[in-house]
């Protein structure tokens, strides 16, 4: 097995602070000069996939940090967590990996619109790609996805909104977790976060091009079938039905608790990509 390089850092905030101090010779004044840095968050306003071969290959970021943002009550099992960092491991070439815990009040509503998300990122977010380190971004939410249909039982478990950002809908991960004795917090936790993660290296469809079509598809509201950007290979950590409760359940309960695995498809490309 080869060397890990796993850095988590329990806090609810990571500051570094740099302060200068000049001191003259005709005075036992100190003055403190502030310092004001200007973070450039435009590499992490990026589209979906856009950053897929910067996660996947060690050509302009071999560093990776983590912030890992959540609702009091609503942290992410470390099971979780080490799990889906054992998954970035086998399927890219990062191995300096840091990740930093950001505790946040509720937002105090019931659902979340993208949108209000991405607000609630642009207010919270600490951690952007900076020199050679890739800067990351999930919020685990004590809500549940604005456009879920409950009548249907689609209850969205994460999604990917931007290049390195990434939310789990954590109240309806909970739900899930309580379908069955093999199921565990952790276990869907996993599974999501694996499954977005492959989102933003590029699966399916979305930065990392197919060596072979295995794009599934489905038919849109004025009844053209189109690609919908998830696996079409049986068994697959990329198939659409893992991002949705009802599927995630079924797929989950018939692995015997399992999380799947990137299919022989995906793994090529993210290795053409590269990925490992």
């Amino acid at each position: 097995m080869k060397n890990k390089s796993f850095l988590i850092l329990g806090l609810s905030a990571f500051l570094i602070w740099n302060c200068s101090k000049s001191e003259s010779s005709s005075s036992s004044e100190e003055e403190n000069e502030e310092v004001t840095t200007v973070v450039d968050k435009t590499l992490n306003q990026q589209e979906t996939g856009a950053s897929a071969n910067d996660f996947l290959s060690n050509d302009n970021y071999d560093k990776l940090i983590i912030e890992v943002a959540y609702v009091t009550g609503y942290q992410p099992e470390e099971a979780a967590i080490l799990d889906n960092l054992e998954f970035i491991e086998e399927i890219t070439f990062k191995e300096d990996i840091e990740v930093q815990y950001l505790e946040l009040d509720s937002p105090n509503e019931a659902t979340l619109s993208t949108q209000e998300v991405y607000d609630l990122e642009q207010e919270n977010r600490t951690v952007y790609t900076d020199g050679t380190t890739l800067g990351m971004y999930i919020y685990f939410s004590d809500t549940t996805f604005e456009d879920d249909d409950p009548d249907s039982g689609l209850y969205t478990l994460g999604a990917v909104y931007l290049n390195t950002s990434m939310v789990i809908y954590q109240e309806s991960v909970r739900e899930i977790a309580k379908a069955s004795t093999l199921i565990s917090n952790a276990t869907v936790e996993t599974a999501t976060l694996n499954h977005e993660f492959g989102h933003l290296f590029g699966l399916v469809n979305i930065g990392s091009d197919m060596v072979h079509d295995h794009e599934d598809e489905t038919t849109n509201d004025d009844g053209e079938i189109i690609g919908n950007q998830h696996c079409d290979q049986e068994g697959c950590l990329m198939r659409a039905e893992l991002q949705f409760s009802s599927g995630m359940s079924k797929m989950l309960t018939a692995k015997n608790g399992q999380v799947p695995d990137l299919d022989a498809e995906c793994l090529l490309d993210v290795a053409a990509n590269g990925g490992r």
